[in-house]
């Protein structure tokens, strides 16, 4: 979304509270400014990522940053929540801040010998592709990965661990993801557009094969290992069960959160 450059306070979202799981915002364009009841403040630009961890309470705030609400520009966001395992939700909250420049960058296919071969960038966030760490420490095998795929036509092959569930949101562009129809091994394909998600089983398969459908594409590839464990969540509480639910109502009620 386009701001104008404007006087005054920075437009955002207030005090807040979170238990029981990690916000992660990524930064593609403008500055966003993070506080919380731990003390930590910062700001993020673009490529930047801010990985907080709730735990068993924090109070945070976002707003738009005093330069960019002066400046005005474009301002693209996304927030995800990844959700922590029992034995983690009530973990002391954190905050990580992830540079752009400290993002590890690998080129696909990972065998492509020379630049010119090289059909796709993926920044990994958190996770692994190949023999390349991510960025971000996690509490259960999470995968978190910033593709940008310039060529229009291209087919690319992208390694994913075949025992996690697989989410694909499409930032900009369009693709198809290629697989193969389980009645008659015969190939088929699924379009997505802006803004399009893909929830996606991957049967035992190690790649996810994507056809680039317009030039300069980006998508996102999420997942992990399936946690299989309940999840009772009600506004920015995930838990367990609804008793935790009204644990974490009354404790932050009585102040408890980000101690």
């Amino acid at each position: 979304k386009q701001f104008p450059a404007k006087l005054g306070h920075p437009l955002g979202v207030g005090q807040h509270p979170h238990r029981g799981f990690e916000t992660v915002t990524v930064a593609f364009q403008g500055e966003v400014e993070h506080k919380d009841s731990t003390g930590v403040t910062d700001v993020i630009g673009q490529g930047d990522v801010q990985w907080m961890t709730a735990g068993r309470g924090i109070i945070h705030q976002e707003f738009h940053s005093n330069q960019f609400t002066k400046e005005g520009g474009t301002f693209e966001m996304c927030q995800l929540w990844v959700n922590l395992p029992k034995q983690h939700k009530m973990t002391k909250p954190k905050y990580q801040a992830l540079l752009n420049k400290d993002i590890p960058v690998v080129n696909l296919p990972l065998d492509a010998p020379d630049d010119d071969a090289v059909m796709a960038q993926a920044r990994i966030i958190a996770g692994a592709l190949g023999e390349t760490p991510g960025a971000a420490s996690t509490f259960s095998p999470v995968q978190m990965w910033d593709v940008t795929l310039p060529h229009a036509g291209a087919e690319v092959d992208v390694p994913y661990p075949p025992e996690h569930q697989l989410m694909v949101f499409v930032r900009r562009g369009s693709v198809d993801i290629i697989s193969t129809n389980d009645r008659d091994d015969k190939l088929k394909s699924s379009s997505l557009g802006p803004q399009d998600v893909a929830m996606m089983r991957m049967d035992g398969a190690a790649t996810v094969r994507f056809r680039v459908n317009e030039p300069d594409s980006s998508i996102m590839i999420l997942g992990g290992e399936p946690i299989d464990e309940p999840i009772a969540a009600q506004g920015p509480f995930v838990m367990n069960t609804h008793d935790e639910i009204r644990k974490a109502i009354t404790d932050y009620q009585m102040g408890k959160f980000g101690k």
